[in-house]
């Protein structure tokens, strides 16, 4: 049992061994089934603390030679698979932790030489009967000698692999390197069983082309198939929240929100510490200081602070994930900015829709710190007037709403290039705020009758407020705003919706600058 090769299975016994484990061992399934296939090559990219090494901790303790891990497996769900017992401790491996070679920046001239003394070394002792391995070999003309004498493949388990884009984020030649390292480690080589990568970032790009075009990768922008092993399910959270007497209800609240393909994710960090100390709060987030969060949402891209405060608004921003070049400097556009959030876990990513958005209360509170600060003047302002603008709503009191919506746009002004629609829609959602305490999120662009409203927030299950019904006009007229919601059938959807409903319909002028409100109250 060697720390690189062939190392053992402490760090997964150890997880099983906590207070609170979930069993994510259906993961070795899919690893077996891509052994020696095209499909060997993985690269798993996910948020920090969203269990990246746990999953690597247990395919080593499953795969290696250096252990025994009957007893850890047993009556593991990975256990049922057929493949299971055939590869079960029959495999050497090399694990990697790139972090513990790169700890700063001092690190970047030695760290790839580090990692092939060291695992060279623990080769020659590993297989003292093969021949040519020599201290100060390269890893790979070591790997090569030993499957031509042995014609026996390596499974390679590399976790935090993208610590140099991030340690090292505006030293291209440096970030080259290391790609060229494992570009020549990896791409041909008749030594690799399987590959498993993880790290926040999916590989870098050069181009158009990924510099590592032999990995098929899982991210948080598509899991693929792996979407449960991204974090807990809601399924996961419920069924530990009865264990632990914990209220579901608020868990979904502060953690749900992350859309996984078709799943709804959890952040296994916060999850368990819910459960494990009963008090709700910002667990992941209180890891890491709200500057990280804050040095992207303050960049000057056309867009980024209007899609921001949208967000906070609990509306949802369309954005291009495509031309996203992983990693943390290359940034062209707005949409680039917040794909990188997507896959630090700050924003979650609809795949249905291309929308971003924050995905619950957790996340939401990082936000609203980041932009407690003299370059967001007004925002914070106008979301403490929010409660009271829903209440004039809530009242029919359309001078009051007016004027609270003219304050607000007055306030976030600077923040908001004010000659379009959208822009209004902005100014709406922040109005509404205080709405997410007794509406789900609001919907944008709800189809009904022979068109969209432009927002629609109906009330939570257990609250009794009237949906809101918002259509938005510029330079026409609060009372045609209306009209069109009654001609065009745009609370047709809300058929079977029997509470109240209230048509708010505002209008912005630019020509006096102010805008005009017009409630109407429809009987459920």
């Amino acid at each position: 049992m060697g720390i690189y090769v062939n190392p053992g299975n402490r760090a997964f016994k150890e997880a099983i061994n906590s207070k609170i484990y979930i069993d994510k061992s259906e993961l070795i399934s899919y690893t077996n089934s891509v052994l020696n296939t095209k499909q060997k090559n993985i690269c798993v990219s996910r948020p920090r603390r969203f269990g990246k090494s746990m999953a690597a901790d247990m395919l080593v303790a499953y795969y290696s030679k250096g252990c025994d891990s009957t007893a850890l497996f047993s009556e593991k769900k990975a256990e049922k698979d057929s493949a299971f017992h055939s590869h079960l401790n029959q495999h050497d491996v090399i694990r990697l932790d790139i972090q513990r070679f790169l700890e700063d920046e001092n690190d970047l001239d030695t760290f790839i030489a580090k990692i092939e003394e060291a695992v060279v070394e623990e080769l020659m002792a590993a297989f003292p009967d093969c021949t040519g391995l020599a201290v100060g070999s390269r890893l790979k003309t070591a790997l090569n000698k030993i499957f031509d004498q042995t014609e026996k493949g390596f499974i390679f388990i590399i976790d935090e692999w993208d610590c140099v884009f991030r340690t090292a984020k505006t030293q291209k030649e440096k970030q080259k390197e290391y790609l060229d390292f494992l570009r020549g480690l990896f791409k041909g080589a008749e030594y690799v069983d399987l590959a498993y990568m993880t790290g926040i970032l999916p590989i870098k790009k050069y181009g158009e082309h990924s510099a590592i075009n032999i990995f098929d990768e899982y991210s948080m922008i598509s899991a693929k198939n792996l979407e449960e092993y991204f974090g807990f399910t809601g399924r996961e959270v419920q069924e530990q929240c009865v264990q632990h007497d914990v209220d579901y209800a608020e868990v979904k609240k502060w953690y749900d929100g992350y859309r996984i393909g078709n799943l709804h994710i959890y952040n296994p960090k916060s999850a368990v510490d819910v459960l494990m100390w009963k008090e709700f709060q910002s667990y992941w987030t209180g890891t890491e200081t709200y500057e990280a969060l804050k040095v992207y949402i303050d960049m000057n891209f056309d867009g980024l602070k209007e899609a921001i405060i949208q967000m906070i608004g609990n509306g949802r921003c369309k954005i291009n994930t495509r031309k996203f070049q992983n990693d943390m400097t290359t940034f062209k556009t707005k949409d680039d900015v917040l794909t990188l959030l997507v896959h630090l876990g700050y924003l979650t990513y609809d795949k249905d829709t291309s929308e971003v958005f924050i995905p619950n209360q957790e996340i939401s509170q990082e936000f609203m710190n980041a932009v407690d600060d003299p370059g967001w003047d007004g925002l914070i302002q106008s979301l403490h007037r929010s409660e009271e603008l829903l209440q004039h709503t809530w009242n029919l009191n359309e001078k009051a709403v007016a004027k609270g919506m003219s304050a607000i746009h007055n306030e976030t002004a600077s923040m908001l290039k004010y000659n379009d629609e959208n822009s209004l829609t902005c100014t709406v959602l922040i109005a509404y705020y205080s709405a997410k305490a007794y509406y789900m999120n609001p919907i944008m662009e709800l189809p009904s009758g022979k068109g969209f409203a432009d927002v629609v927030y109906l009330p939570k299950r257990e609250k009794d407020f009237p949906a809101l019904v918002v259509e938005l006009k510029w330079d026409q007229s609060a009372e045609g705003a209306i009209s069109q919601i009654k001609d065009r059938g745009y609370t047709d959807w809300l058929k079977g919706y029997t509470g109240n409903i209230l048509l708010v319909g505002i209008n912005y002028s630019r020509e006096t600058k102010k805008h005009s409100c017009k409630i109407e109250r429809l009987p459920g």
